[in-house]
């Protein structure tokens, strides 16, 4: 509820002293959908592009709060309106087990800022990021992140807890 509240109240309303209590459905849904914040869905990132951009999402499938279809939608609409080649600027990688941005039982933790600055800075875009499952300060699991597509596949040996044991394959 405090992400939502939260919303609300510093992003459509503007407004810290806004009370959920006076939540009104109809007015409120379409601020909330009028806001290039919230509704972020334009795929048009031409801009963005020709700025020598680079963006790197990710999503964890085990989002509680945005269904993680919506960021495949989103990456889909952008390569439908820009062309299917965009992987020279654009990734996505779903994270499998992760929830809300962080924790789940899958890997909860990779070094993003790592990747895209090699991106940007040497021209090595990310085909996958190993990505840890950290508990109490400690690697229990490790997973390889694919650009998607691409999903994790386990070799079929040795540990499933380490991602020199996976290899990133187009689903079956």
């Amino acid at each position: 509820m405090a992400v939502a509240t939260g919303t609300f109240k510093y992003v459509s309303r503007q407004d810290p002293k806004w009370d959920w209590h006076s939540f009104d459905a109809d007015k409120d849904t379409e601020l909330a959908d009028s806001s290039d914040i919230i509704n972020a869905t334009n795929p048009d990132l031409r801009a963005f592009q020709s700025r020598g951009g680079k963006l790197l999402m990710y999503h964890g499938w085990n989002d509680q709060l945005i269904a993680p279809e919506n960021s495949i939608n989103y990456y889909s609409s952008v390569l439908e309106k820009m062309g299917k080649e965009q992987g020279d600027w654009y990734r996505l990688f779903m994270m499998p087990g992760m929830q809300h941005c962080r924790g789940g039982p899958g890997p909860n933790q990779f070094n993003m800022m790592g990747a895209i600055e090699r991106w940007r800075e040497a021209n090595i875009p990310p085909d996958q990021i190993t990505a840890s499952h950290v508990v109490n300060n400690r690697v229990d699991m490790t997973r390889p992140l694919c650009s998607y597509p691409q999903v994790a596949e386990w070799k079929g040996i040795g540990n499933t807890n380490d991602a020199a044991n996976f290899v990133c394959r187009l689903p079956k």
